[in-house]
């Protein structure tokens, strides 16, 4: 091929799921068979990346503001603002909203602690989820973040270094529950979906 196309294949196969056939289709779709396509598809990745930020509140993407842009969920006054889902990113927000089962607002941290992988504190979005607590803007923290050791690490940080509401109480933390998915046996689940599900569990009614 030609180091022109190379280069756009290896751009692509940068990106998250995106092997060399999968990249090598893409490019070969944009470049040959629908190459009319691709004007429209490079201005959207100029839009996006000049228009799209990082909410000032919460770490969700948002548009607008200036330099201090604010999300659709952070400013939507139907929400329960005094209720924070702590997510590790964006994509897990969007799951949880596409469950429908929430109402309250989010803070996404960008990942999460990993000393292997050189994540520290330092590298997460808290400042912002420290001044809502600080201010007194939350109520309670759901912690909705994976279940291994990474995340039970981030979690115990968290709770160890959140600051103290505008009353002098800690703010309440809970914990997002785990267990079997739905349609799930038991024979088929791993040791730490059976511990969580087993101390998470609760009365049958």
């Amino acid at each position: 091929m030609t180091p022109s196309f190379e280069k756009l294949q290896k751009q692509l196969k940068q990106l998250p799921g995106l092997g060399f056939r999968s990249s090598e289709r893409i490019a070969m779709h944009l470049l040959v068979e629908k190459p009319e396509r691709l004007p429209a598809l490079v201005e959207a990745l100029h839009e996006a990346a000049r228009a799209v930020k990082r909410c000032v509140r919460c770490g969700n993407l948002a548009e607008g503001n200036g330099d201090a842009p604010v999300c659709a969920i952070c400013a939507d006054e139907r929400r329960d603002q005094s209720v924070v889902c702590v997510v590790e990113h964006v994509p897990d927000l969007m799951a949880m909203e596409h469950s429908g089962a929430y109402r309250g607002v989010y803070h996404v941290l960008h990942g999460k602690l990993s000393p292997i992988s050189g994540v520290g504190p330092g590298q997460l979005n808290l400042a912002p989820l420290f001044e809502r607590v600080g201010t007194g803007g939350a109520r309670e923290l759901i912690l909705a973040l994976s279940n291994d050791v990474e995340g039970e690490a981030t979690c115990h940080f968290l709770t160890q270094h959140l600051p103290k509401t505008t009353d002098g109480e800690p703010v309440k933390t809970t914990r997002i529950g785990f267990g079997l998915p739905s349609g799930g046996g038991v024979l088929y689940a791993d040791s730490v979906t059976l511990k969580s599900a087993l101390e998470g569990r609760r009365e049958y009614l």
